[in-house]
């Protein structure tokens, strides 16, 4: 094997035992759900499934091949596999010139660690010439009880003001699935999360189509919208049941692609309802919730609008579910939250 190539088996420095023990358990995103509905390692599956059948594709990790799913990729295609350790600037690099020689590469790590070391880089070297780079980001949002080094709660943020660059933050393992085959087959740099390990699958696979570009509208409603992104739209389908118990008619729409948004979709159904609550795992600054009212407010409409998100400060060490609903990101604060933009509806 090749300078840079390393073996699945020695990737990362934990034992199997240890990560089952402590850190799988700690960076897990969710309670334990029914194996049915869940797939694992959706990501990493999706990546096998392309790369078969392109010989242009390769993967490259710093250093967390076993904490992104893409040791999937790395078993089936030894030789297409690169471990940069821990330098994400370095990742970004080299996946910038594989692609100047005719490659496709997907980079993973964690989107904290994408973002904030190696944001120039991909600015740069990615996004300035429009590189065929896929930089794929583990740990969104609040999904992991690590606390302010670990929680990417600002990278939709960042990455939404670079030029150039694709911004998509997939639901569930069915959306994660399409959209890996979506962004390989589209030339020019994506930033894309993911949820890793055994992942649910909140979408049916054979009734769900995902589209660069293109908001999914999941539930028609009148009263309010709940404009979603990433897993809390999982969250909005839950509450808008709820709400729904209450006499309170409920739209969801699902928005994956943060850039290019499908500022038509948006703006056709404020219009519709003039309420509407934004759902983001995230920070409100900067993310979907100020897309959603950039365009809005740039269509002329007068709509009550309120966030759901993490407010503007870090967040703590914890149990995630803990954290979701000390920071308000849990299904009775989506309730909540519905109900009082209602309140304020003029």
């Amino acid at each position: 094997m090749g300078p840079g190539i390393e073996r699945i088996g020695e990737i990362g420095t934990m034992s199997s035992t240890e990560a089952e023990r402590g850190f799988t358990k700690a960076m897990s995103f969710s309670d334990a759900v029914d194996e049915a509905e869940t797939v694992e390692k959706p990501f990493g599956q999706a990546l096998v499934e392309v790369a078969q059948s392109r010989a242009d594709i390769v993967g490259l990790t710093a250093d967390l091949a076993k904490y992104t799913d893409i040791d999937v990729f790395a078993r089936n295609f030894p030789d297409r596999f690169f471990q940069l350790g821990m330098a994400e600037q370095n990742l970004v690099g080299v996946a910038a010139g594989l692609a100047r020689v005719g490659f496709t590469p997907f980079a993973t790590t964690y989107c904290v660690f994408a973002t904030r070391r190696a944001y120039d880089f991909i600015a740069i070297d990615l996004a300035v010439g429009r590189a065929n780079v896929k930089v794929i980001a583990g740990l969104p949002g609040l999904t992991t009880g690590y606390g302010a080094t670990h929680q990417g709660i600002d990278d939709l943020a960042l990455m939404r003001t670079v030029p150039n660059l694709v911004v998509v933050d997939p639901c569930d393992a069915t959306e994660i699935n399409q959209a890996v085959h979506a962004i390989a087959a589209y030339q020019g740099p994506v930033y894309m999360r993911i949820l890793r390990g055994r992942v649910k699958r909140v979408f049916d696979p054979q009734g769900y189509t995902f589209e660069l570009g293109k908001a999914n509208l999941l539930r028609s409603g009148k009263d309010v919208a709940l404009i979603s992104t990433g897993l809390m739209t999982e969250r909005a389908l839950q509450a808008a049941d709820l709400l729904q118990t209450g006499g309170i008619d409920v739209a969801v729409l699902h928005v994956p692609t943060l850039k290019p948004l499908d500022e038509e979709a948006i703006v056709h159904l404020a219009r519709e309802t003039r309420t509407v609550l934004t759902l983001e795992n995230h920070s409100i600054v900067g993310g979907l919730g100020s897309a959603v009212a950039e365009a809005i407010c740039m269509a002329g409409l007068t709509v009550t609008i309120s966030k759901v998100g993490i407010r503007d400060h870090f967040v703590e060490c914890g149990s995630v579910p803990h954290l979701n609903e000390k920071y308000g990101l849990s299904v009775p604060h989506i309730v909540r939250g519905a109900k009082d933009v209602l309140s304020r509806r003029s």
